[in-house]
């Protein structure tokens, strides 16, 4: 599969049978379109987590017009102006929808703001997990000692029922958010510690993304066996080949 990062959250993901768009707010490097030109055949499957404006854009309904084409929403996003002929799913936390464009299934999971957050089961058997607004929301420096155990004890309930159907994710894209201070990369550390992830991508940056990038100071508490890989630039892309890495973590530079 083919990964290709936009912007903030939102990343394109091509196979051999679908073409997959998570959380479209911007694509500057017009990576969407030039996909859909050179993949006529492919059917498109986008995917908004919430409908806050750095999640979703109703440019979204524009693209993909010659393609088959499937809109996996969170029901808190508002589509009442949208052509009534367009193929719109809407998700709550708990739903599974089963053969979706390319043999895909999706099940909705919840998050500590707005929305959900998706597991995508391809044809394959290969796993996928967009995040959303799902993150350890939380500001150390700023926050009371309650704030921080609130927001704490809210992200690992709903990480321990991720963690209890998901022994193991494929591909994570996870928000790593630079506002939050020395604490940023705590919710990731947590969620790659509790599941077994082979492939991980920060998004949600604000701020210097060399900085989210720079994994060798995520406070890990136990070894994890997780390729972790840094799509900081709008049109930056990967290829990722399984079997999955090996045992140890590496980090590489995309």
């Amino acid at each position: 599969m083919r990964i290709t990062y936009l912007a903030h959250s939102g990343f394109m993901v091509q196979t051999d049978d679908v073409i997959m768009v998570f959380d479209y707010y911007r694509d500057p490097s017009h990576s969407v379109v030039k996909a859909l030109r050179h993949n006529q055949e492919k059917p498109v499957v986008f995917f908004v987590s919430h409908g806050h404006p750095d999640h979703f854009n109703h440019e979204i309904f524009n693209l993909a017009q010659d393609h088959k084409r499937v809109y996996v929403l969170s029901n808190d996003v508002l589509v009442r102006e949208t052509d009534p002929s367009l193929a719109i799913q809407g998700m709550s936390v708990g739903d599974e929808v089963d053969n979706l464009p390319g043999g895909i299934c999706v099940k909705a999971y919840g998050s500590t703001d707005k929305g959900v957050s998706f597991r995508v089961t391809l044809k394959n058997g290969r796993t996928l997990f967009h995040a959303g607004d799902l993150n350890l929301w939380h500001w150390n420096e700023e926050s009371t000692e309650r704030e921080v155990a609130e927001a704490t004890a809210e992200f690992r309930k709903e990480l321990g029922r991720i963690a209890e159907e998901n022994k193991k994710l494929d591909v994570v894209f996870f928000p790593v958010d630079l506002r939050q201070g020395k604490d940023f990369a705590l919710g990731a550390v947590e969620f790659t510690e509790a599941i077994k992830v082979s492939d991980f991508f920060p998004m949600h940056f604000d701020g210097d993304a060399q900085i989210a990038c720079d994994f060798g100071v995520y406070p890990f508490h136990n070894q994890v066996d997780t390729t972790f890989h840094c799509l900081r630039d709008p049109g930056q892309s990967i290829k990722i080949d399984y079997p999955t890495p090996p045992s140890s973590p590496i980090y590489t530079m995309s």
